[in-house]
Formats: C-alpha cells, sequence, structure tokens
C-alpha cells in the first residue's frame, strides 16, 4: 500500500510540472501574440547570423565533451576504468532525458543507472553521477555570486531601477492578484486537510518529498567522505567545470550580441549562471518555462534588454539545447549506451 502511494505521488508531481511547462508556454503565446511582438520577435530572428549560432551549438557541444571528461576524473578517482567514449556517450543520453522526456526520473538518474553496466563497483559509480551534478552546481553558484561581487554589487540601485520596472514596483502594482492567488493556494490546501483522500494525498506527498531530501542529504555526506582524500582531483574538477561555463556563457554573449543585445558581459555571467541553477529545480521538465522565463525577466528589468530580444536570447538557449541534445536520442536507439557484450554477459564488466 506505501509503495501504491509513492507511486501515485510520482505521477502527481509530474503532472504539475507538465501543468508548469503548459501554462508557461500558453501565457509566453499569448504575450507574445499583443501589439507588434510577434513581428518584432520574427524580425530579430530573421537577422540572426546562423554561423553565430551555429559556433555557439558547438562550443557547448564541446563543453559536454568536457563534462564527460570531468566525470571521467570523478570515476578514476573511485579506480572505475571506463572508456572515455562510453561516458560521454552516457552524458549526451542524459542531456536527451534532461530536455525531452517528461519523466520523473532525470539524466542524472539515467546515467547513475546505466553506468553501472559498465562496472562492478555499481555505488561508487552512481555516487560519481551525484559528486559531477554537486561540483556542477556549486561551480555555477560560484561563478553566479564572484560575478555579482565583482561587477555588480555596487550598480544596486541602478540593478533595481534599470528598465520599465523593478522587482518592488511589480508587487505593489500586482499585490492584488499575489494575495487572491495566495488566498486560493490555502483554500485548497485547507479543503484538502479536511477530506480523508485530500490529507492522504498530503501524507503521501510529504513522506515522498522527505524520504527523498534524506537520501539526498546521505548521498552527499558519502560523497563528502569518499572524495575527502582527493582534493586535488576535486579541484581540477571545479576548475574544468568553471572553464566550461566561462565558455559557454561567453558564447552566448556573441549569441545575443548578434540579436542586438548590447548588455555587458558581465550580466550573462551572473544571469545565466544563476537561472541554470534555479532551473536545477524540479518544478518542470528540464527547467522549461522556468529558465527562460527568469532570463528574460533578469535582462528586461535589470539590464535595459528589449522584452523581445530577451525572449530571443532565452530562446536560442533553449534550441541549443534541445539540438545538443539529439545525439543522446539516436546513442539510446542504437544501444550505444550499454557495454558492447552487455546482452551476452552483463553480469561481467568491460575491460
Amino acid at each position: 500500500m506505501p509503495k501504491a502511494k509513492t507511486e501515485k505521488s510520482k505521477y502527481v508531481f509530474l503532472f504539475l510540472r507538465i501543468l508548469v511547462v503548459v501554462v508557461g508556454i500558453i501565457w509566453a503565446i499569448v504575450w507574445v501574440s499583443r501589439g507588434q511582438r510577434w513581428s518584432n520577435l520574427t524580425a530579430i530572428f530573421a537577422r540572426m547570423n546562423l554561423a553565430i549560432f551555429a559556433a555557439a551549438l558547438a562550443i557547448f557541444i564541446i563543453g559536454q565533451v568536457m563534462i564527460g571528461f570531468r566525470w571521467l576524473l570523478l570515476l578514476r578517482t573511485q579506480s572505475i576504468f571506463i572508456n572515455l567514449f562510453a561516458v560521454i556517450r552516457l552524458i549526451f543520453l542524459g542531456l536527451f532525458y534532461n530536455n525531452f522526456m517528461p519523466g520523473s526520473v532525470g539524466g542524472d538518474l539515467l546515467r547513475a543507472w546505466y553506468v553501472t553496466k559498465h562496472t562492478p563497483k555499481k555505488f561508487e559509480a552512481v555516487l560519481s553521477v551525484f559528486v559531477d551534478r554537486i561540483i556542477g552546481l556549486l561551480s555555477t553558484l560560484i561563478i553566479a555570486v564572484f560575478f555579482y561581487v565583482l561587477f555588480l554589487r555596487g550598480q544596486a540601485d541602478a540593478l533595481t531601477f534599470t528598465g520599465s520596472s523593478g522587482p518592488f514596483k511589480f508587487l505593489a502594482e500586482h499585490k492584488g492578484g499575489i494575495i487572491w492567488v495566495f488566498g486560493v493556494l490555502v483554500a485548497v490546501f485547507c479543503g484538502l486537510l479536511l477530506h480523508r483522500r485530500g490529507r492522504v494525498s498530503l501524507r503521501a506527498a510529504w513522506l515522498y518529498i522527505r524520504i527523498h531530501i534524506v537520501r539526498a542529504f546521505k548521498k552527499l555526506k558519502d560523497a563528502v567522505s569518499v572524495y575527502c582524500s582527493k582534493p586535488l582531483t576535486i579541484l581540477a574538477a571545479f576548475g574544468l567545470t568553471v572553464f566550461i561555463q566561462i565558455m559557454t556563457i561567453t558564447a552566448f554573449w556573441f549569441l545575443g550580441k548578434n540579436l542586438g543585445i548590447t548588455a555587458s558581459l558581465k550580466y550573462y555571467y551572473v544571469f545565466f549562471t544563476l537561472t541554470w541553477v534555479l532551473g536545477a529545480l524540479p518544478v518542470s521538465i528540464g527547467g522549461a518555462v522556468v529558465v527562460e522565463g527568469i532570463l528574460a525577466y533578469l535582462f528586461i528589468h535589470y539590464a535595459g534588454v528589449e522584452a523581445e530580444a530577451a525572449l530571443a536570447l532565452a530562446l536560442c538557449q533553449r534550441i541549443v539545447w534541445m539540438l545538443a541534445s539529439l545525439p543522446g536520442a539516436a546513442i539510446h536507439l542504437i544501444g550505444a549506451h550499454l557495454p558492447k557484450d552487455f546482452f551476452v554477459d552483463y553480469d561481467k564488466p568491460v575491460a
């Protein structure tokens, strides 16, 4: 019975994530259809240099290959010797699932599952995936904080009032709607508490969240204890991650200039990294709508970028991600993510 409740909770969370994406897309379509926004957005894409877009796509793909090398360093620390090309194939497979598949199993969990088919050290292999993810997120957050403190901290007033409005002005103008939405959420929550099935669903959701939080902390604790004796490897992984992200964001800066955005590169280093961290939260499919919405909002209200140009930049990033994910689909279809002798002798690792 508890297992059935857990499965039901998973479907509820999956439905909510899909709902976020659908609502976001509908809202974006309605917003673009007003006034001259659609024609302005079309004109921006029409003048985009496809060579620059292709270069940004190529740099992003190179970055994914380098992420494969970062993961390989972590695997080698655990004495897991997997071929570099096999690791890269798993990276692109995870990227595809993150960006395309509306399932409850993300790309990291898929990587963790399939990497165990390549080695008998299953726990260490799975652990390396989560350490790899933690290093990526921490590096991203460090870049955002560093460039904010270095370049944007002294411009707090300019940041708050650049553009058509600031966050406080937005809250003041829409406080009635915000209060209404908050009231509806409270009413729904109280209704669930009063209804027996509602209480059961809330209890199951809480148990599901609590179990996953406990597991996440346990994995983090295990990762710290295992890799603490290899500080140089961790430092190299951090350095490689910073280089990959700086390279990728700089490519998007060139693409933004081509779209007519004159905002300084420092805004890109802060805004892109911040949205990548927030996009990692499991509130939508692959961060869709959430990443685009936050990125466009930051550029519009804090960097003074025209709304259509900011949206075009956010959409370009999503298109780059999706195109770079397509090799993962081919890898999965031909079975290249599995060891060559998996179906013959699947209980033995590949040399």
